[in-house]
């Protein structure tokens, strides 16, 4: 019931009797069944289970989004982890190719697949080119393998035999033995002819003459060879081993176009052929 002194206050302030009955009802609500007042109850207890539902679903996203933000550190430590680790790995590699090659694998960074390895020392990011020519002139199998699979990187379709031997020896430095050089250029021979087939009778004649481009070469540039081998000579050497017949003599007249070695600061030893 709504108090005698309100209701004199309300006519006071001058309203009607249906506003005090508006009034009225609102302080002092009819009356609910019990079944009305039970489906009251259970609306309300609907709508706190829904408020209770949505609170839940909040604090899950907002883990959620904790879990990702910690996710995001954990990879972005993870990576820099592993560029450390392979920065090691590299300057490993370039002091002792064999133990570089093995800290990588242990790490993870490379696997013990040769064609794993070839990609990495041909990519050459951070080696000593030094470095990988000493690794691929070793003769353990698994050195070959990578010798092997790292000429199968270079493309040399459409290419003179100096225009690939100078892409050639621009991804490692030869080593100065003659035997590693040897198995080298005997890699690049297959190679060259399998990209160039009908340029020579056989990938011996490649070989053959490619080994006395690089001899010729180095000849020409090495301040302590005094006696210049001149093209004559050049051409006599390589006589009859284009399987017993000649090559043709512009085949042979490789001066002028040069090869060019790496150094491991980048910057090329030009080194023509004249």
């Amino acid at each position: 019931m709504v108090p005698n002194g309100l209701c004199l206050r309300l006519r006071h302030c001058g309203f009607v009797r249906k506003d005090i009955q508006k009034v009225v009802w609102l302080y002092d609500p009819v009356e609910l069944s019990s079944g009305e007042t039970e489906e009251l109850q259970r609306i309300k207890w609907h709508r706190k289970q829904l408020l209770d539902d949505i609170q839940k679903l909040k604090d899950e996203i907002e883990d959620v989004f904790a879990q990702i933000d910690c996710f995001e550190m954990t990879e972005e430590s993870r990576m820099a982890q592993k560029e450390k680790e392979l920065c090691i790995g590299r300057k490993k590699f370039n002091m002792d190719p064999v133990k570089g090659i093995q800290y990588l694998i242990e790490h993870k960074l490379l696997t013990s697949n040769a064609q794993d390895i070839a990609r990495f020392l041909y990519k050459g990011e951070g080696l000593n080119k030094t470095a990988i020519g000493t690794y691929l002139g070793e003769r353990d199998p698994i050195n070959l393998q990578v010798l092997q699979a790292f000429v199968d990187c270079h493309e040399f379709a459409n290419l003179n035999l100096v225009q690939a031997l100078r892409q050639f020896l621009w991804s490692f430095r030869l080593p100065g033995e003659a035997q590693k050089i040897d198995r080298m250029m005997e890699t690049f021979a297959t190679r060259y002819c399998l990209c160039n087939p009908g340029v020579f009778q056989s990938t011996d004649t490649c070989y053959v003459l490619s080994f006395s481009i690089i001899m010729l070469n180095t000849s020409l540039h090495n301040p302590n060879v005094r006696d210049k081998p001149p093209f004559e000579r050049f051409v006599s050497m390589n006589r009859g081993i284009n399987a017993g017949s000649d090559l043709p003599e512009d085949q042979l007249r490789v001066r002028g176009r040069g090869l060019a070695s790496p150094v491991n600061d980048g910057q090329p030893e030009r080194a023509p052929l004249s």
